[in-house]
């Protein structure tokens, strides 16, 4: 089986706008499909095109565990784990490419 690596993410529409989370194992290229909106569904719908947060797993049980539990959490709660990691509520897909 090869090394890969999985992400957990959260686009959000602006600051304390509406929040997406998913899983990928390509994080810039998921990215950028939310940005242009060439996923249909959610993202496209509530214009979330913003990379406000992202952590990475070895395993992807682990990583759509996470992404399972986080989306049980409280919007609050969802709100303070952005804010501890990306307090200005950058973009950081533009972080991905450097």
């Amino acid at each position: 089986m090869d090394a890969r690596t999985y992400f957990v993410y959260i686009m959000a529409r602006a600051r304390n706008g509406t929040l997406y989370i998913g899983v990928t194992n390509s994080l810039g290229e998921r990215a950028y499909q939310h940005r242009n909106g060439l996923i249909k569904g959610f993202t496209e719908r509530y214009d979330v095109k913003l990379l406000v947060y992202y952590e990475s797993f070895e395993e992807v049980r682990d990583a759509i565990a996470r992404e399972k539990r986080l989306k049980k959490w409280k919007r609050r709660w969802k709100i303070e784990l952005i804010e501890s990691f990306n307090p200005e509520w950058r973009d950081l897909y533009e972080d991905l490419n450097k």
